[in-house]
């Protein structure tokens, strides 16, 4: 990788090579082989995607189904907390397109901060707070869409244990006896961005906002690409094996110019511990050695990234590298963000970009929209809202 490498330079040498991955020589196993095998023994239920789904391939060429609709939506904390307009943008790309989908009122989260940041926790508690949410899905008729990368890496890796560990297996289920629930276990871990890759030509159909003048740079989620590497998408056509291509395939899609840069395969800064207990080290790393390298070698006009810990640090680690005179000042957000404005959606009422630090007033006048008008529409609806004259401001009046 060099400075500002069009994407079609970087796709030549992996075509060029033929390179592919034979599924059964894969250094690592088919953890589908090791489920069925499971279920055969009575030791757990699989959920099964349900149809219609779209078969794609993951890093070593396994094909991994990816539900279109009937999907039960597992929220992530954070962007709930954070970044709100990440889910809202899901949910409104899921009513524009007419997919059925859950909104589910009795999940819970995930447990990764437990896991990844304090280890305040133990394998048995941890493995059936991932059970238990996927049981509840399955109680429904309805598959589990994982929002968050993270959460998407640690139900992967809960997978792996149930798996292998005989002991833990037993404690789990256990716990869901006394729950009044099974062990259950999803054919497939799916995380929202590959429903968002899959659906992309639907979303170029429905196309209203012309992207074509936007450079953007990609910022790959290391929770979703590192961690159980094996079950992330490589998007042949874009990377061959070289990595995961999810988000830059839904960015070409829409038009989108994506430029490369040597600090790719970097740590948004996150780092979930580091977050904690050495915040400027994060925000340092974050613009330092992501922001800057970007701009140095890309300029982009916005930064693209399908975590909540990457757009959080990312969009909100700039203040206070702009307060030190550093190179900063691109605006970040996730795909389904820019896939839904795309599509038109509003940048208040759905995207909800008023929630994010770093200015994108510059970004949005770039595909010609009226910031201030669309602001006193935000505002005359959250007026209505208090008023009780309108009862939804992410729904029908969203969808308006």
């Amino acid at each position: 990788m060099g400075a500002n490498i069009p994407i079609h330079e970087v796709i030549k040498p992996a075509k060029e090579r033929g390179f592919k991955w034979d599924p059964n020589e894969a250094p690592t196993e088919d953890y589908h082989d090791a489920l069925e095998q499971l279920e055969k023994e009575g030791e757990l239920e699989i959920l099964r995607v349900p149809e219609p789904y779209i078969e794609v391939e993951n890093k070593y060429g396994r094909i991994k189904k990816i539900p279109l609709e009937r999907t039960w939506h597992h929220k992530s904390c954070g962007q709930c907390g954070h970044i709100p307009g990440y889910s809202t943008s899901i949910f409104w790309l899921n009513r524009q397109l007419g997919l059925d989908y859950l909104d589910p009122k009795d999940q819970t989260s995930c447990t990764a901060w437990n896991y990844y940041a304090s280890a305040t926790s133990n394998p048995a508690a941890q493995a059936a707070v991932a059970v238990r949410n996927f049981a509840a899905a399955g109680e429904t008729g309805y598959f589990p869409l994982i929002h968050c990368g993270t959460s998407f890496g640690h139900y992967k890796e809960t997978r792996h244990e149930i798996i292998h560990h005989h002991d833990l297996r037993r404690q789990v289920k256990k716990i869901m006896e006394r729950l009044g629930k099974k062990l259950v276990m999803p054919e497939e871990i799916v995380h929202y961005s590959e429903w968002v890759h899959v659906i992309r030509d639907k979303v170029a159909e429905r196309q209203t906002i012309d992207m074509s003048q936007i450079k953007a740079a990609v910022h790959p989620a290391c929770h979703y690409h590192k961690l159980i590497a094996e079950d992330a998408i490589y998007d042949e056509e874009i990377y061959g094996a070289q990595r995961s291509a999810i988000i830059t395939g839904t960015l070409l899609k829409l038009g989108i110019d994506v430029g490369d840069y040597s600090t790719w395969y970097d740590c948004c800064g996150f780092g979930f511990r580091h977050i904690l207990v050495s915040r400027d080290f994060s925000r340092s790393f974050s613009t330092m050695r992501k922001i800057e390298i970007m701009k140095k070698e890309v300029n982009p006009d916005v930064v693209v990234t399908h975590d909540t810990g990457c757009v959080t640090t990312l969009d909100q680690s700039q203040f206070a590298a702009k307060a030190h005179d550093r190179d900063v000042g691109v605006p970040v957000m996730s795909d389904s963000q820019i896939a839904a404005l795309a599509m038109g959606a509003h940048p208040y009422k759905v995207l909800q970009l008023h929630w994010h630090n770093t200015d994108n007033k510059a970004f949005l006048r770039k595909l010609g929209i009226d910031v201030e008008a669309k602001w006193q529409e935000f505002e005359d609806a959250c007026e209505k809202l208090k008023s009780g004259e309108q009862q939804f401001l992410t729904w029908e009046d969203a969808d308006a």
